[in-house]
């Protein structure tokens, strides 16, 4: 397929800005691929689509606030620096991203802070703007890294910083409740809808919970700029499936339950590591893997997920999954009948 056939007239009201006050009353579009049959509901009704010994498999990385701002040392000129991963922890190792960066080059140092805590040496160039930072600190690892995290602010993506600034509730609306493993520069948005409260409920109905870890990257959001998809490469991201949950998931599936992946990133990591035979392994490694029409999955035969946005890879690997006529059929329904678009919006069930 061609990039051009995900094109998606998004109006700019249609983009949240905002997550739902409470998580779980999020609206819900509920999607029968097999029919078309489209359900309106609020995200809290989920539950009615789940039974007893269903496995959700849920992505509990965690979101760390990337984005720094800092000054160019002599010019004063202000930088920002988005940290992209820990290269190596000894050394103090950062791989970022710069803006503008035409003004940095190897060699400039960077302050951090008002009264300059942290100090970087850039000291190599990775893309035009890549580049490989040395923090210079004394302190040990654990005082660093706060030092580190209390300076950054909370990620969010462009779509939303276009109609607003960070505020401090987005430190814990950009997380999910789940999230335990540090390591993501966005937000698996799908998990997000999940309250205590409905997470309790579907326990007591019987449903079982799988956790894998995908770390995201600012991959998901990149503009794809090949018309032909086969030509486009994701950046890697780091995964990690555990024996216990590759157990877990392939028993439910030999027994067939229901396996709802929440999110794209549980799609990938899972079409990741599928065997053979179609059954989930252990995994501890990297994924650049890249899902778009057509495509027969193995593991998973429901799908939860956001509205994502036109041409995003995220919107290509749901159509995958629904099939690609029908979840265009479907986001036009939901553009026309005011659901949230985005990181910040609403949620689509496909049931397979």
């Amino acid at each position: 397929m061609k990039l051009s056939e995900f094109r998606l007239k998004i109006p700019a009201e249609s983009i949240a800005l905002y997550p739902a006050e409470n998580r779980d009353e999020a609206r819900l579009l509920v999607l029968d691929a097999k029919t078309g049959k489209m359900e309106h509901r609020l995200f809290k009704d989920i539950i009615d689509y789940f039974e007893d010994k269903d496995v959700l498999v849920l992505n509990n990385t965690r979101v760390f606030p990337a984005r720094l701002y800092g000054n160019k040392e002599r010019t004063g000129a202000r930088i920002e620096v988005f940290l992209l991963r820990e290269l190596n922890r000894e050394q103090y190792l950062w791989d970022v991203l710069v803006d503008p960066a035409r003004k940095i080059r190897i060699g400039n140092k960077l302050y951090f802070g008002e009264n300059d805590e942290l100090v970087a040496e850039v000291i190599d160039n990775t893309t035009s703007r890549g580049r490989t930072i040395r923090f210079l600190c004394e302190e040990d690892y654990d005082k660093f890294k706060k030092i580190l995290f209390s300076l950054g602010e909370t990620p969010l993506p462009d779509h939303i910083l276009a109609g607003r600034k960070v505020e401090d509730e987005d430190q814990d609306r950009f997380q999910n409740i789940f999230a335990t493993e540090e390591g993501s520069v966005a937000l698996p948005a799908a998990g997000t809808h999940f309250s205590r409260e409905l997470m309790k409920r579907l326990e007591i109905k019987g449903v079982d919970f799988a956790y894998l870890t995908l770390h995201m990257g600012l991959g998901n959001f990149s503009d794809v700029e090949v018309e032909d998809l086969t030509k486009h490469k994701m950046d890697s991201e780091r995964m990690i499936i555990q024996p216990d949950v590759a157990d877990m998931i392939n028993k439910a599936r030999e027994e067939k339950h229901n396996i709802i992946a929440c999110g794209t990133t549980i799609l990938r990591a899972m079409e990741t590591s599928v065997s053979m035979n179609g059954f989930l392994k252990p995994y501890d490694g990297w994924t650049n893997k890249f899902i778009f029409p057509p495509y027969d999955f193995t593991i998973a035969n429901r799908l939860i997920s956001n509205f994502h946005l036109s041409q995003s890879t995220m919107y290509m690997m749901v159509s995958a999954f629904g099939g690609y006529d029908i979840v265009k059929k479907t986001y036009e329904t939901a553009i026309k009948e005011g659901y949230k678009f985005g990181s910040y919006g609403d949620a689509l069930l496909i049931l397979k």
